[in-house]
């Protein structure tokens, strides 16, 4: 499949900014149980030991940590399903991006800044002040320029990388669940 252009992907930008502010809606829930593996779930589990359940962010460790264990503050990855929808350039793609929660939210730093609590299903979570930045395999998967948009000024203002998170309030989460702010 060939990637969009710094064109393509900047005349999406006046859909991306109709993203709602304050309730949105959860589009899709993504797993990673071990390195590269994606599984879509209907239905999930949040909660403070593992972030979403069955997923591998507490095993994986990272380098933002003295130790190298797993950031407390980098348990889920959200990103906005309008954005990604533009770069996978189809909907059994979008699954590719590595982050757990595709969210119908405006994730810029305005709208969300951090420490931010969301409601979803029955968890509450919050959003964190750790930058999410688009990484080797992002690129691979959408294309240079989508990585280049995603981090360039503009890109980084309104989030459309995404944002991280933590989990507040244990619960169940499920696809097309209402995420709204508190």
């Amino acid at each position: 499949m060939d990637h969009l252009t710094t064109e393509q992907l900047e005349a999406g930008l006046d859909h991306i900014r109709e993203s709602p502010a304050d309730e949105g809606r959860l589009e899709l829930i993504v797993q990673r149980p071990a390195e590269d593996e994606r599984v879509v779930l209907d239905t999930g589990e949040l909660n403070v030991e593992e972030g979403l359940a069955g997923d591998n962010w507490n095993v994986r460790g990272s380098r933002r940590t003295d130790d190298g264990s797993s950031h407390p503050d980098m348990q889920l990855n959200l990103m906005n399903a309008r954005v990604l929808a533009l770069v996978a350039q189809s909907p059994d793609r979008m699954h590719l991006a590595g982050d757990q929660l595709i969210v119908e939210l405006d994730l810029s730093a305005d709208n969300l800044p951090a420490w931010t609590k969301l409601s979803i299903g029955d968890a509450v979570i919050e959003i964190t002040d750790q930058p999410h930045s688009g990484c080797a395999k992002f690129t691979q998967r959408f294309g240079l320029e989508a990585h280049r948009f995603v981090n360039s000024e503009l890109g980084k203002e309104m989030k459309l990388r995404g944002v991280n998170a933590r989990v507040v309030t244990p619960g169940t989460i499920r696809r097309g669940d209402t995420i709204s702010k508190l």
